[in-house]
């Protein structure tokens, strides 16, 4: 048997000693944590306590107050109210935190557009369009606020601010809702919809269109507008009655001659005399429409164009006949679309008033072709006009050819080429470039 050696015998005693510490330490640490736990579990019952006293002192007020409620505001009572006080605060709760549940959604768009623009009597020139913010406010499904402005470059640097339109909807059927206010003409389909430069394919609009054209811009007054089946066809309507246009008229130092039919939304009805008008359209089948429009009432002469200075004062102004008949047609299949319009103005002639004089015809159609190329972003499109305007100056014959390219639907870049036919040495007979990037948002 062999006996342990003199280090291990002084070894054990120096390995129990240095444990000592260790442990020491180890057991003051649990004390420490373990007085630390006691005092939290007495600081829970101590509030566990206090809120079943608030609790009971809160019974107690409500059974005192049957018939109010106590506000209490940082552990105190302020004030006392009635329930029915109670449900009105209530109520004003809900409608400010309405945005949780909004009953008015609001919504912007619009479009803009930029470019350059050369012709054969005009120098090159780089262009803003225009910019055209468009606004809605709906309350509810029961009526929408919407409007347009138009923000234009003039050419001499200045910003000129318009109001396109602006109505106030009220959908009071699922086939009919009252548009009142200035709203764009629904004779015909480009103005009404496809003179947002996003969405017209070409970078101008087709002559005869335009300011001073056959085909109305714009009106002020009442429409009712809407849609409804016809069996297994759907069709669109809108009638409206408005103030009207008002007529301009041209003096070359011996008479009168009418000039151009100013034909947007006015804020005063000059003769007293509205407009009536409608239009009707079928969709047969996909990707067809065919519409007819029609309009009647009154025009009054109220501007001159007098570049003599010689023009008698307009006084005792007779009211004349206005009517206007149009016939649109849109045929879209895969990547081809087909569409064209029709737009006859005629105002009647005058026998009193200064300004007395025949009437006139304003005469426009168009047709247009569009191509978007297979598998690509670029898209062709082709459009003849031919517009008609009492004397010759105003005549035009147009064909305009261009290409375009699509970002995105709402994103295109154009290039297109005018050539237009009218009288030697007027704007009408110019030949123009175009290049324009025009985005709708």
């Amino acid at each position: 048997m062999k006996y342990p050696g003199r280090f291990t015998i002084y070894l054990v005693p120096f390995a129990v000693l240095l444990a000592l510490p260790a442990s020491l330490l180890a057991d003051a640490k649990y004390d420490a944590l373990k007085k630390k736990v006691e005092l939290l579990e007495k600081q829970l019952r101590q509030v566990k306590q206090v809120l079943k006293q608030q609790e009971a002192k809160v019974k107690r007020v409500e059974r005192k107050t049957t018939s109010k409620k106590v506000i209490v505001y940082k552990g105190k009572a302020k004030d006392f109210m009635t329930r029915a006080e109670g449900r009105k605060l209530e109520k004003k709760v809900d409608a400010a935190s309405e945005w949780k549940d909004p009953n008015t959604l609001i919504h912007m768009a619009g479009y803009a557009d930029i470019g350059f623009v050369d012709g054969d009597r005009k120098n090159g020139s780089f262009v803003l369009g225009s910019f055209s913010p468009i606004f809605h406010f709906q309350y509810k499904d029961k009526v929408m606020l919407e409007s347009e402005l138009e923000v234009e470059l003039e050419a001499n640097g200045d910003t000129k601010v318009g109001l396109e339109y602006l109505t106030i909807d009220w959908f009071f059927s699922d086939y009919a809702a009252l548009v009142a206010g200035k709203f764009l003409s629904p004779i015909g389909q480009f103005r009404q919809n496809l003179h947002p430069s996003w969405i017209n394919k070409l970078p101008s609009a087709p002559p005869g269109f335009g300011h001073d054209g056959a085909a109305p811009v714009s009106e002020t007054g009442f429409q009712i507008r809407g849609g409804f089946p016809l069996g297994k066809i759907r069709s669109n309507y809108a009638v409206f009655v408005g103030n009207g246009p008002e007529l301009n008229t041209e003096w070359d130092g011996s008479g009168f001659e009418l000039d151009g039919i100013d034909a947007e939304g006015k804020g005063t009805d000059s003769d007293n005399e509205k407009v009536w008008g409608a239009r009707f359209a079928v969709l047969p089948w996909k990707g067809v429409e065919i519409g007819v429009s029609a309009a009647t009432g009154k025009a009054t002469v109220t501007k001159v164009e007098d570049d003599l200075g010689t023009a008698p004062a307009l006084s005792n102004e007779q009211a004349r006949d206005y009517d206007v008949y149009g016939a649109d047609f849109v045929w879209k299949i895969k990547s081809v679309a087909l569409r064209g319009e029709y737009v006859r103005s005629k105002v009647g002639r005058a026998v009193t008033g200064v300004s007395a004089s025949d009437g006139g015809v304003w005469e426009t159609w168009y047709t247009q072709a569009s191509y978007r190329f297979p598998g690509t972003r670029f898209e062709g499109v082709v459009r003849y006009t031919d517009f008609d305007a009492p004397g010759t100056g105003k005549d035009q014959k147009q064909w305009a050819i261009g290409l375009n390219y699509l970002f995105a639907s709402n994103i295109v870049a154009k290039i297109a080429y005018e050539m237009n036919d009218g009288q030697a040495g007027t704007v009408a007979d110019d030949n123009r470039w175009f290049i324009q990037m025009a985005y709708g948002f």
